[in-house]
């Protein structure tokens, strides 16, 4: 059990506790601190308090961080493609259909667990089922994602996110034709208030959240973009691109069925409808290497489903 206390300035006056705590890096995400809160292990002058209060000046904040436990997620034999790897992080090219760390309804066949075969061991920081994981593709997104082996990289790269200094680039196949050459969406990402497995753009509560993107290709009824990430979150991607109606094609939470049947091609419709996931692809991270201070980045192609259907669509212009 680690115990850590803080003396609230005047600076840090009015904060929410969660966020203050947050910026004192206690730990690496405010979900994570906002677990601890609700564990009754923080307290403010000796009382618990909510993650909302309101710090004051003069304040004495206590957080106690149980120590790690033994990783959970087992092993697998699981084969992955491995781009880079050092004592502090691993970098994988993941394929569509992987999870990434095992879930509900999602107990084996993770990357987490194809990497603790690989490397043995990752960062604990993240959890019994989530070790190493510092950010997150979605099942049906392909392309370049870092993991950290140990807590000190894990630290590092999750302040690098936080501070919105690694450099994340996406390739989409979206319904529609764009009305300008490139654009920025900025709005915030929340729960949806209705379904709850999805994200919304315009949600009671939301996280502040940017996109950029900025068109490759035009064809009949889609366009091909890149679109670069200011922010991280859930589906954040998908969820900017449907709030200016231009969902990724292929998308089955944000994508209308109608969308695809209205398209007058049906060999488009039935090649998009073959690949079964979103046509997105990370294809570009970069980041600050956590002890060498080097910046690193990655490329990966396009994968064959994605090439594909460009093949199909540019044929059809």
């Amino acid at each position: 059990m680690q115990k850590h206390n803080y003396k609230v300035t005047e600076e840090n006056s009015r904060k929410r506790l969660d966020v203050f705590l947050f910026e004192k890096k206690s730990l690496p995400s405010r979900s994570q601190i906002q677990d601890v809160i609700k564990d009754n292990r923080v307290w403010v002058n000796s009382i618990n308090q909510k993650a909302s209060y309101k710090v004051c000046t003069g304040d004495t904040v206590e957080i106690s961080i149980t120590d790690p436990v033994p990783l959970q997620a087992e092993p697998e034999n699981i084969p992955v493609e491995i781009m880079f790897e050092d004592s502090s992080v691993v970098v994988v090219n993941k394929p569509a259909g992987m999870v990434v760390h095992p879930g509900s309804g999602n107990f084996s066949g993770t990357l987490v667990n194809a990497l603790l075969y690989h490397c043995r061991t990752l960062s604990g920081i993240g959890g019994v089922v989530r070790p190493g994981i510092v950010h997150r593709l979605d099942k049906g997104t392909s392309g370049v994602l870092v993991v950290a082996k140990n807590d000190l990289a894990h630290l590092s790269l999750s302040s690098q996110f936080k501070e919105h200094t690694v450099i994340r680039k996406y390739k989409a196949i979206v319904f529609g034709t764009m009305d300008d050459i490139s654009g920025t969406v900025k709005s915030p990402i929340g729960r949806h208030p209705i379904h709850r497995k999805k994200m919304s753009a315009q949600p009671k509560r939301g996280r502040d959240a940017v996109t950029h993107w900025k068109t490759i290709e035009t064809f009949d009824n889609f366009s091909f973009l890149e679109a670069m990430l200011e922010t991280g979150r859930t589906h954040q991607v998908r969820v900017h691109l449907e709030s200016i109606n231009h969902p990724i094609a292929g998308d089955p939470v944000y994508s209308s069925p109608k969308l695809l049947k209205s398209v007058s091609s049906k060999q488009i419709q039935d090649i998009i409808k073959t690949i079964r996931r979103p046509l997105l692809h990370a294809g570009y991270l970069e980041f600050m290497h956590p002890e060498k201070k080097t910046t690193l980045f990655f490329k990966v192609p396009l994968p064959d489903d994605f090439l594909k259907v460009l093949g199909v669509l540019r044929c059809s212009v």
